[in-house]
């Protein structure tokens, strides 16, 4: 499943999946929910986690841009200046 168009809507972001359907997620929860390191942080060899936030909530965080990766995630640029996070389609689908 891959969407077929993208739109900043206020404060949500808008999409239409190539099945027809339509999903909206709010551009908070988008960040709050990004899949970077810097937000979930990293795994070293023997499987300690290393940083990642304990911040859940990002009042007033808007997207400002968005990009393709490949064929398989989308990278969103947010006021705050993080931008680091790749949004697998799978992943965002199962957002909404």
């Amino acid at each position: 499943m891959h969407p077929t168009r993208l739109e900043l809507i206020g404060t949500e972001v808008a999409l239409v999946w190539n099945d027809g359907t339509e999903q909206y997620i709010s551009m908070e929860k988008l960040r709050a929910a990004s899949p970077s390191a810097e937000n979930t942080g990293e795994r070293d060899l023997v499987g300690n986690k290393i940083g990642g936030t304990t911040q859940t909530e990002f009042p007033g965080v808007t997207v400002k841009d968005w990009r393709m990766v490949g064929g398989y995630a989308i990278q969103f640029d947010f006021s705050d200046g993080h931008n680091t996070g790749l949004y697998t389609f799978d992943y965002l689908k199962a957002l909404g």
